[in-house]
């Protein structure tokens, strides 16, 4: 372990040149952190703003701006050997995504701003961006064919040089697994419980077919409208397989259907108007030598550590902030290094640091917070500690009214104290559950909190999401109990599964990142 991560780190920092200059492009949405030329990144940044666009153009949903550290955190880390050892050595992995309320981040590949169709990172990136947007506009499951079908059709957009878009492209990445993997049919993916008794260990053409059918939906006049009604039917509470006996009709006749457009020579693709997707103001800031030297460490522990990974990476963090002392970016770093290696009063001395240079970088208050918080925890004054803590997140809640992890810390601060949360408390945990409805983590303690309180039905609409979700490990199949438990529940009866308490700490702790699934 210690060689890998040596590696690990040691190859980041050789990728790039020393002279190299670091960016942070920021806009609405994104911001993005790239040792790239100017051009190249807010180029970059524009086309990820005309993708959320597009997407709300096509679906027709809007979903609120984002409190700045909401929005989705884009390293831009090398080549594919980098993108290889942060994934910690997945040999397939082009780039990948960790959804995390007030810290999603992406890693990709080096930019490649290319027209016509995207690179495959750029393609990865696409997808699991449209997972973000579409999770954000809507509180209710989609099926795992539909997810993805529709990341898919997404995920293959290009940017034109006249500022137009075509998005519903045909899935080129998706080519040699329709022409050689196992064949998914129509019934498998629609129903579940078929798909998992043919499922092997091979690689199936699961992904492929989900696009198919999704793009079918959007583009066959003959089906014009039934995509619409079968997405009614699901949010009334119907099965994926029933919904779509009632809306797309014979399964059987469906699956030729799809076999028949699979084969067309020809496909259909929407061509968005640059005027349909205006351009949005790019803010570009050049970092400063310490905090362009530190990215390599941000990079890994934003990635997530393992407790040996931290205790390594805060000796590298230590070195560059020895040699910075006056950057607050990189006491910031050094920071979250410290809280992550265990060092909960060298986090706050470095999180102060930060905060006295530049009182505006909200990092430094979470990551105060939590050292603040777990210093609490064996306090002989628990009361004062968590209050101590909590005028750091009230702090931050000043700078950033609607960052979620003050909201989520006040609520934790009555858990972790055996208080009954106050009805201001519950607010502020359902609203961070509002604002990052990503985080399935934090949705799973909202919806445990709102079962408590006897909101059966706000619950298992909480609940859904997360235990419907293909890469939930553990927590889907938590969320999946609740759900069958919460079946025999009684609305307006306060419920409370087994061990309860247990499982909300877990559920809203704000852990070391890392664990979360990825594609």
């Amino acid at each position: 372990m210690k060689k890998l991560f040596a590696a690990l780190v040691l190859g980041l920092m050789a990728a790039a040149p020393a002279s190299a200059k670091w960016y942070e492009a920021s806009s609405e949405h994104f911001v993005i952190y790239a040792d790239d030329s100017e051009k190249d990144i807010l180029e970059f940044a524009q086309n990820l703003e005309k993708y959320h666009s597009a997407m709300s153009v096509v679906t027709g949903r809007e979903i609120a701006t984002p409190s700045p550290s909401n929005r989705v955190v884009i390293f831009v880390a090398g080549g594919q050997s980098d993108i290889r050892e942060l994934s910690r050595g997945s040999s397939n992995v082009a780039g990948f995504y960790i959804p995390r309320a007030g810290g999603s981040r992406a890693f990709v590949q080096d930019i490649q701003n290319k027209k016509g169709y995207p690179s495959f990172s750029t393609v990865v990136l696409l997808h699991e961006y449209a997972h973000h947007f579409l999770i954000s506009s809507s509180r209710f499951a989609m099926p795992l064919w539909l997810s993805e079908g529709a990341a898919e059709f997404f995920a293959a957009s290009s940017f034109n040089s006249d500022g137009s878009m075509q998005v519903g492209r045909p899935a080129l990445h998706r080519a040699a697994e329709l022409a050689y993997a196992d064949d998914v049919s129509a019934l498998e993916l629609l129903d579940s419980e078929e798909y998992e008794k043919k499922k092997g260990k091979r690689g199936d053409a699961f992904y492929g077919k989900s696009w198919a059918l999704y793009h079918m939906m959007i583009f066959d006049e003959a089906r014009k409208g039934q995509l619409s009604n079968y997405w009614q039917l699901l949010s009334t509470g119907s099965s994926s397989i029933d919904a779509a006996r009632e809306a797309f009709g014979d399964i059987e006749a469906l699956d030729k259907d799809l076999t028949r457009y699979l084969k067309q020579r020809r496909m259909f693709n929407l061509r968005l108007k640059p005027e349909w997707l205006p351009e949005k103001p790019i803010a570009l800031r050049e970092l400063p030598e310490g905090e362009a030297k530190m990215m390599d460490v941000r990079m890994v522990s934003q990635r997530g550590v393992t407790r040996e990974e931290a205790l390594e990476l805060v000796v590298e963090a230590r070195e560059i902030a020895a040699k910075y002392p006056g950057d607050a970016g990189v006491q910031v770093a050094l920071a979250e290094a410290e809280f992550d290696a265990g060092n909960s009063e060298a986090a706050v001395i470095a999180a102060d640091a930060a905060i006295a240079l530049d009182p505006a970088r909200p990092n430094a208050y979470v990551q105060k917070g939590y050292a603040q918080f777990r210093m609490a925890e064996d306090a002989e004054d628990k009361n004062a500690a968590y209050g101590e803590a909590m005028k750091t997140f009230s702090a931050l809640n000043k700078i950033e009214n609607d960052h979620p992890v003050p909201l989520i810390y006040y609520y934790r601060s009555f858990m972790m104290r055996g208080r009954e949360p106050n009805e201001t408390a519950r607010h502020a945990l359902e609203w961070a559950a509002e604002l990052a409805p990503f985080d399935q983590g934090l949705a799973m303690n909202a919806a445990l909190m709102q079962a408590g309180e006897g909101k059966i039905a706000l619950a298992k609409v909480g609940l859904s999401p997360v235990a419907n979700n293909p890469h939930g490990g553990s927590l889907a199949t938590t969320a999946k109990t609740y759900l069958a438990l919460l079946g025999e529940a009684e609305e307006g009866k306060p419920w409370h599964p087994k061990a309860a308490i247990e499982t909300v700490l877990e559920a809203i702790e704000v852990v070391v990142p890392g664990d979360e699934g990825e594609e």
